[in-house]
């Protein structure tokens, strides 16, 4: 059934592996997309600052963010895969790469073996160093390619990811690779991940939103989790107001209800007006919607960047009237105007 030449093992996000059946365990919110990490014995080549991955990590191999990825054997996964599909537990699957020399080879095999056996669709994080690499996934047949930028400015790029981090990354490069990637996949259909907390102001994160969305990319948000083994460990997450406003801002970007340029913010970069009328930004945040995960369609990412004990960063499903009220104090706003 399967060519000996696919990857022999799979990381499979430790909440993913309990919803599947492949480990015994309790979750408190079922992930809705499976999540999945490509396997190597042994640490990326790249040397992102944040990251447990990194070259240089003394963190743990199994691990990215805060979250375990326990690894399992290929088959089983695409078969588990396979039923939860059937069964309507999930409605995606999301490859996460770290880089080494063979990984756009291992991907596009592992993605050609869940496609022969289950017509689900896939995205795949990835860092693409050439217009080839992203050809290959197309190729693979991917419904989607997310290439992070995480930093929202060129310096700061640079120092946590880029050639002062010891890595290979170029911001410049990588802008060209989302611009390639939305040439070949289209419009809407490639992500990036953003990561608030590295440094930036509020107004640097904003205007790098914008920036995607211009280009026809949609961006996602992840809040900086300090992992112990890192070169960030002892770097605290952002504010919970902080990510609140970027949430804010980021909805209202990418749902076309107003632009970066509409915003104003005060000297130290902070978001003071969001250039909506205020009835229409109190109808968005009692929405809940700017609050839960964003990212891939289907994709919750439960408890990614924070404990269930929280903060919340991103709500993993939809948010309840207290949930919501406690938003409005976080926002610094009241409910009733």
């Amino acid at each position: 059934m399967y060519s000996n030449k696919i990857p022999e093992k799979v990381r499979v996000s430790i909440g993913t592996a309990i919803f599947l059946g492949l480990i015994r365990g309790k979750i408190d919110a079922p992930p809705t997309t499976a999540y999945l990490m490509t396997y190597k014995n042994g640490k990326c080549l790249a040397n992102c600052k944040f990251c447990p991955q990194a070259r240089e990590s003394h963190g743990r191999a199994d691990m990215l963010s805060r979250v375990m990825w326990p690894s399992f054997s290929t088959v089983d996964v695409i078969k588990s895969i396979k039923r939860a599909f059937e069964n309507g537990k999930i409605k995606r699957v999301c490859i996460q790469a770290i880089n080494y020399p063979e990984i756009f080879s291992d991907i596009k095999k592992l993605v050609e073996i869940i496609l022969e056996e289950v017509k689900i669709p896939i995205s795949v994080s990835c860092q693409p160093l050439s217009s080839e690499d992203i050809e290959t996934l197309a190729e693979a047949g991917i419904d989607r390619v997310g290439i992070p930028l995480d930093a929202a400015t060129a310096e700061i790029f640079d120092k946590v990811k880029g050639a002062k981090a010891g890595g290979p990354y170029d911001i410049n490069r990588q802008l060209n690779m989302l611009k390639k990637a939305v040439e070949i996949f289209g419009r809407n259909r490639v992500s990036t991940h953003l990561i608030v907390g590295l440094g930036e102001t509020e107004r640097d994160m904003v205007n790098m939103l914008q920036k995607c969305v211009n280009m026809g990319v949609l961006p996602a948000l992840f809040a900086f989790t300090p992992v112990k083994g890192t070169a960030m460990e002892k770097v605290s997450p952002p504010l919970i107001s902080t990510y609140r406003r970027i949430q804010l801002a980021r909805y209202i970007i990418v749902n076309n209800v107003g632009r970066f340029e509409d915003m104003k913010f005060d000297g130290e970069g902070r978001i003071i007006e969001f250039g909506v009328d205020p009835q229409t930004l109190r109808e968005i945040i009692n929405s809940g919607k700017p609050f839960q995960t964003s990212g891939c369609p289907a994709c919750n990412r439960p408890y990614y960047n924070e404990r269930p004990s929280g903060p919340i960063y991103n709500y993993p499903r939809p948010l309840t009237g207290e949930e919501i009220l406690k938003i409005f104090g976080e926002l610094g706003m009241s409910p009733s105007g």
